[in-house]
């Protein structure tokens, strides 16, 4: 049986949340909205199964071709982007050091994204717009000071990034990436959440990118240097985790800047993410206009 699917999307111009299915799409936030405004506060409460199962008792209220995706969480308080956390990345830097002692990390914002099948902006200011596929991790409950032990009790939910990077801009500065990881709209979150249930859900999963059919990032979760209860108590340490919060957990080797010459995107082009159990991300690429 397919694992439960929730999404946000807008119809008519409204922002609205629902679970999706091959036919198309339950809208939840009319069944629920007085409860939940949006997804964001559905898991706050705990209440992504409830939602799930209540879409399952539903025809669909809206064909999936009339509906525009959103990334699943609207407003998040915090966007937490890792880098550099499969092995082979690491050795992609060829500056002969070794695997960090802890994870790189920065912060991205919500408007950098868009949902799935909207097209990623090249930006007026660079050609070099380069795909990342990463897996997400929502958070579900709040902590701050986590346990690795405990780690996993804290994600409500799974979902996939396109980590959309310009790359000349994140070299711009000695020590900081924030303004080639920011530009509006050269980035993807979705298609949908994926409700969290066990470590095995996660552990050991393939992840793919391909453009225009082609692969060209195929790695598995169980690789990952800092697995993703590490994650959660380093990030804990210093920040109180709170329900929506996205966790983007790094992206395998692959990206189009470590080709030789480097294979940008650009208009016409098609990247899909894919994970096994979560889904496929698809998103096209326009210029800004």
């Amino acid at each position: 049986m397919a694992s439960p699917r929730l999404a946000t999307f807008t119809v008519n111009g409204a922002l609205k949340y629902g679970a999706v299915t091959d036919a198309g799409i339950v809208d939840l936030s009319s069944r629920f909205g007085k409860d939940f405004s949006t997804l964001r506060e559905a898991i706050a409460a705990g209440a992504l199964m409830k939602l799930a199962e209540e879409g399952a008792r539903h025809q669909p209220d809206h064909a999936l071709d009339a509906i525009a995706w959103q990334p699943p969480i609207p407003a998040p308080e915090k966007i937490i982007c890792i880098g550099v956390n499969y092995p082979d990345r690491n050795a992609e830097y060829k500056d002969g050091q070794d695997a960090p002692k802890y994870p790189s990390m920065f912060m991205r914002t919500p408007r950098s994204f868009v949902g799935h099948n909207a097209p990623l902006i090249r930006p007026r200011a660079s050609a070099q717009l380069d795909y990342e596929g990463e897996l997400v991790l929502i958070i579900g409950k709040p902590g701050r000071h986590i346990k690795e032990a405990d780690a996993l009790d804290h994600v409500a939910a799974v979902t996939l990034c396109n980590e959309g990077t310009i790359r000349d801009w994140v070299r711009h500065a000695k020590f900081n990436v924030t303004q080639g990881k920011n530009f509006d709209s050269t980035g993807s979150l979705g298609p949908w959440l994926v409700p969290y249930t066990d470590e095995r859900q996660i552990a050991d999963i393939r992840l793919t990118t391909r453009v225009n059919g082609e692969t060209r990032q195929d790695d598995r979760t169980g690789r990952l240097i800092f697995d993703f209860r590490y994650l959660i108590n380093y990030l804990s340490t210093f920040t109180t985790l709170v329900p929506g919060d996205v966790i983007v957990t790094g992206t395998p080797t692959g990206a189009g800047a470590r080709f030789d010459p480097p294979r940008y995107l650009k208009p016409g082009d098609v990247i899909e993410v894919e994970a096994d159990g979560v889904g496929v991300l698809k998103n096209g690429v326009a210029d800004e206009a």
